[in-house]
């Protein structure tokens, strides 16, 4: 088992507040343990598998912050922010499955080191324990998980599928990039301030910090993808580029008219690209001007992320928020 999961450092937060986040994390960490474990051997290991291989558990922290602002952390706080968990952690399973992943986080992926129907399952059963978690905080939490779930699903299938000719590729995007990663991470932040009783101004104010957050989140992963490396990264670079995916800076890679940029376009338009095919076009999309552009845009995402909490008073845990919004595209956390 690796080692738990600790609160990163942010400008700002006092002893106090940094004790309560990381005995939050402690707690959240026991209870993911204690879900994902099961009395069939088998199913236990495959459960805990992702959930052993790491993660900074950036979603739990999200909860814990955002209900900070309110009557602070509880019980059930601790059970949303596991059961935000345990349905990001369902959704990389069926995530690895359609990338046809070889490792995750470093390690074998669920379905190398299983198979796809065990993968498929497995994170099946992780999105019913966390719904089962979800279902003690009352029909309202439900209702959130639901609907969570809907928009996620919907924004994976628009993410397999090619942007219809008649619509704008960046717009198009943008939008499935809020519903495939940015409406769990405005669930992680609209759970939080909901169980410590903010008011409706407040949770609303936090979900929508938490959905550009994850359009940020996403953004920032998009771009790591062409500039890191498989010992950084944890997963070979490429992958959207192997499944001819648009990202941002591909978007506007292809945008260029400049002559010298056919033989990247040729490249990004094959629809089975050989590995040969996917580090040329790596090499060449990471000293592209594309790459700033996009770069660019992902910060200015984040700094809307920060704008969108301007009517919270001032104070530690909003400057910690806004720390975390600019941490999760310059991945230093």
């Amino acid at each position: 088992m690796p080692s738990r999961a600790t609160v990163p450092s942010l400008p700002g937060v006092s002893p106090g507040l940094l004790a309560r986040l990381d005995a939050g994390l402690k707690d959240v960490e026991a209870l993911l343990n204690t879900r994902v474990d099961h009395d069939d051997p088998f199913i236990a290991e495959a459960n805990a598998h992702l959930l052993h291989a790491g993660g900074k558990r950036f979603r739990p922290l999200l909860t814990m912050l955002a209900a900070e602002l309110g009557d602070g952390i509880s019980p059930g706080v601790i059970a949303a922010a596991a059961g935000v968990e345990l349905t990001h952690l369902a959704s990389l399973y069926h995530d690895d499955v359609m990338d046809e992943a070889v490792t995750r986080r470093g390690a074998p992926s669920a379905n190398a080191k299983y198979d796809n129907s065990t993968a498929i399952l497995v994170g099946d059963l992780l999105f019913g324990t966390a719904s089962d978690i979800i279902a003690d905080l009352g029909p309202e939490a439900v209702k959130i998980q639901a609907q969570t779930f809907i928009r996620l699903c919907s924004g994976q299938i628009r993410d397999d599928r090619p942007c219809p000719v008649d619509v704008d590729p960046h717009a198009y995007y943008l939008g499935v990039l809020a519903d495939k990663t940015g409406v769990l991470i405005a669930t992680a932040a609209r759970y939080g301030a909901m169980l410590a009783g903010c008011s409706p101004k407040t949770t609303g104010i936090v979900t929508e910090f938490g959905e550009r957050v994850g359009i940020a989140f996403q953004l920032a992963d998009d771009l790591i993808d062409i500039t890191s490396t498989v010992d950084v990264l944890g997963k070979a670079p490429g992958t959207d580029i192997r499944e001819g995916k648009r990202t941002l800076p591909i978007i506007y890679a292809l945008e260029s008219t400049d002559p010298a940029d056919a033989r990247l376009h040729e490249l990004l338009r094959k629809p089975t690209p050989t590995e040969d095919e996917v580090n040329e076009s790596l090499a060449l999309l990471r000293g592209h001007a594309a790459m700033g552009r996009a770069q660019k845009e992902t910060l200015a995402m984040a700094s809307a992320a920060q704008a969108a909490l301007d009517p919270l008073p001032d104070g530690e845990v909003k400057a910690a928020l806004q720390s975390l919004a600019l941490r999760v595209v310059r991945r230093d956390a």
